[in-house]
C-alpha cells in the first residue's frame, strides 16, 4: 500500500523571519500553537487555508512551504 505525506520548512521560514515564534504564526494565522507544532513536527496536514494563511505569512508561494511526497509502489 502506499502512503503519502505532506513535509514542510515552516521551521526554517520561522527561523528567517527573525527567529518568529510558533505562539506568534500561530496567531497570525489564526490557529493554536499546538497546531503550529503539530504541522511543523509532521504529525498533522494543514487544512488547504491554514496551509495558504501560513504562506501568506511568511509571504511565499505555497509551494515554497509544503511539499507533497507521493510513495508509489514498487512493482
Amino acid at each position: 500500500m502506499a502512503g503519502n505525506h505532506i513535509q514542510n520548512n515552516i521551521r526554517r521560514q520561522r527561523f528567517m523571519m527573525n527567529e518568529m515564534t510558533q505562539q506568534a504564526l500561530a496567531e497570525r494565522v489564526g490557529v493554536t500553537r499546538q497546531t503550529v507544532m503539530a504541522i511543523e513536527g509532521g504529525k498533522y496536514s494543514p487544512s488547504l487555508e491554514v496551509a495558504f494563511r501560513i504562506a501568506e505569512v511568511f509571504e511565499i508561494p505555497l509551494e515554497e512551504v509544503f511539499q507533497y511526497q507521493s510513495e508509489k509502489p514498487v512493482g
